[in-house]
């Protein structure tokens, strides 16, 4: 796994974990506005990395990797981890990890396990993964339908088409198969990370079950809802607020 490094200098230690369907560089605008204050690591997560032809793992296999890597390290505390959607997932198992200290962990919008029958697990899965794939195949004029375009610009829905024309088949279908059904620890290690679920306006509906989860097995979380924009919304569309955001933590 390639891990992007800027700011390295800087004693606070951030770790970002992009969300599926797109690459590392989704944080390329906050880069520059954190890189100043912090040492930011970025992952290119495996499957979503355009200079190697891996294949996504999983989600508990790359939050496991990405302790290891910390730890190899030697780093001896984050200042936070953050994780949008799917990368809110491996944020959550990153921190469960307890392999170095971290004092914050952020879910944007973050994804939990469902709490469903096998089965209807993977009918939901394999829906996404259709989904995706019909995607892949009719590039940005089907995007295009499938996403409101007020905030999403032909060009931002182009990006998206091109990762998944990256994307192996192998890669969609464990990026749904494995984020809707990993698992976490039960019983739950005895946590210092101050635990954060953010989510927009307007996504209350879609992240019911993610939250309703977050209030029963982390009922220490604090909840912040963001303005309306989205599912994954923040970074993209207000990056300098997200900059502000990670510093207020402080």
């Amino acid at each position: 796994m390639n891990i992007h490094e800027f700011g390295r200098e800087n004693p606070k230690t951030l770790l970002l974990i992009h969300p599926s369907v797109v690459k590392w560089d989704y944080f390329e605008t906050v880069i520059p506005l954190l890189q100043r204050d912090y040492h930011l690591l970025v992952p290119a997560l495996p499957g979503y990395d355009f200079e190697n032809d891996s294949d996504f793992s999983g989600v508990e296999q790359i939050a496991a990797e990405l302790n290891s890597r910390l730890q190899e390290k030697g780093y001896a505390e984050l200042d936070a981890v953050y994780g949008c959607s799917m990368g809110g997932s491996v944020a959550l198992l990153v921190a469960l990890g307890q392999k170095i200290p971290i004092r914050h962990c952020i879910m944007d919008g973050g994804i939990t396990p469902y709490q469903l029958p096998w089965l209807l697990t993977r009918f939901i899965a394999l829906k996404d993964y259709l989904m995706m794939m019909l995607g892949r195949a009719g590039g940005v004029a089907l995007l295009e339908k499938a996403f409101g375009t007020d905030d999403y610009s032909k060009e931002d829905l182009q990006y998206v088409a091109d990762v998944l024309r990256h994307c192996s088949r192998k890669t969609i279908w464990r990026t749904f198969e494995s984020c809707n059904n990993y698992k976490v620890p039960d019983p739950l290690p005895k946590m210092n990370t101050k635990l954060h679920y953010w989510y927009a306006r307007g996504e209350e509906k879609e992240r019911k079950r993610d939250i309703a989860y977050i209030k029963r097995r982390f009922p220490q979380t604090e909840f912040e809802v963001l303005p309306e924009l989205g599912h994954g919304g923040l970074i993209l569309l207000k990056p300098e607020w997200f900059a502000d955001m990670i510093r207020r933590l402080d």
